[in-house]
């Protein structure tokens, strides 16, 4: 009976885990299309400033005020020579989501998100000259050929932020491979991520978006009809985008491997229906096939990552994939975090 109990707790944890999971993801993504589109605030680097502003302050209550999370404590000499690069690289991924959004269908820029997998895999390649197993490169097919098949029936469609959204997937890709070499030696969790490289992504920004959009921000806020309501709004997201953080930490220890990576994909799912359902953008039959398409694909590729991880040690030429739940842990949202922060 007390077993049952467990197993019945367990199974409803990770639900509630998804769940809040998927909600702040959705809300997030949902909440900056709508301030990009509804109020008129075309301005996504003070956007994305406002977020990492919001994470730092979060952060430092949660590990300093609240204590919900120990400091990993980083030397000072790794603060410039790790975190500093790690943060760059960190904010330009950010700002390319969302630039993307600006310009693009929430359900085109989910779907090119998508790709991440492919391009990381491809520079581990190229860079590191890394062995990956055959299965792994036919996952790939069909990530790709949905990728393409989407961008060639999207109705929407945008150079500028198609380009932008596919360059996000490389500042991904980047982000991952610098993390194992530049981070090597330090177990950090999603909270601790954003304590150290917010801060920093804050300064890198900061003098670009004053300089860029400063004159622009301050002409909305004398035109827009209610500009309170509107900073609110996106602030609140700001306040979002941290808990999105929090919420992928405690996913990650409420679920295993697969289910976090079948709940990942199904989350773009949801992010694509809901998205359609509030701002009505048209999608064509083979634009839905391509984003289905692309979605399986991913789900098969954290599939045949998972599968190989469990073989033993020492299973001649076979590609490093993450041992445990921890190692999965996305350095932001987005990719998951990709996600927004």
């Amino acid at each position: 009976m007390e077993g049952g109990k467990l197993w019945q707790w367990g199974v409803f944890r990770s639900l509630l885990a998804i769940l809040q999971w998927w909600g702040f993801n959705v809300t997030v993504i949902i909440m900056n299309k709508w301030i990009f589109q509804k109020l008129d605030f075309k301005f996504p680097l003070s956007v994305s400033c406002v977020h990492f502003i919001c994470s730092s302050i979060g952060a430092y209550l949660v590990i300093k005020v609240l204590k919900l999370k120990p400091l990993i404590v980083v030397d000072t000499e790794d603060l410039w020579k790790r975190i500093f690069p790690m943060s760059f690289v960190f904010c330009i991924n950010i700002v390319l989501g969302n630039v993307s959004l600006r310009y693009i269908p929430v359900s085109f820029m989910q779907t090119i998100k998508s790709f991440t997998p492919a391009t990381t895999v491809v520079l581990q390649w190229l860079v590191w000259r890394k062995y990956f197993d055959w299965r792994i490169w036919a996952s790939l097919v069909p990530i790709v050929g949905g990728i393409l098949l989407t961008s060639i029936t999207e109705l929407s469609f945008n150079m500028f932020g198609f380009c932008a959204a596919l360059f996000g997937c490389l500042a991904t890709s980047t982000k991952t491979i610098l993390a194992e070499s530049l981070l090597h030696g330090y177990k950090f969790d999603s909270i601790n991520t954003v304590y150290y490289m917010a801060p920093f992504a804050t300064m890198i920004l900061g003098v670009p978006a004053l300089l860029l959009e400063g004159n622009g921000v301050m002409d909305w806020f004398h035109t827009h009809p209610s500009p309170s309501a509107a900073l609110i709004i996106i602030f609140s997201s700001g306040v979002l985008a941290f808990c999105l953080n929090f919420s992928i930490f405690y996913v990650i220890h409420s679920t295993t491997a697969v289910t976090f990576n079948v709940a990942g994909n199904l989350k773009v799912a949801v992010a694509v229906l809901i998205s359609w359902l509030i701002f009505r953008n048209p999608i064509s039959s083979l634009n839905a096939v391509g984003c289905g398409i692309t979605l399986v694909g991913c789900t098969f590729y954290g599939y045949i990552r998972h599968m190989l991880s469990q073989q033993l040690p020492g299973t001649p030429r076979t590609p490093r994939t993450p041992r445990n739940k921890m190692e999965l842990l996305p350095l932001v949202s987005n990719d998951k975090i990709d996600d927004k922060v």
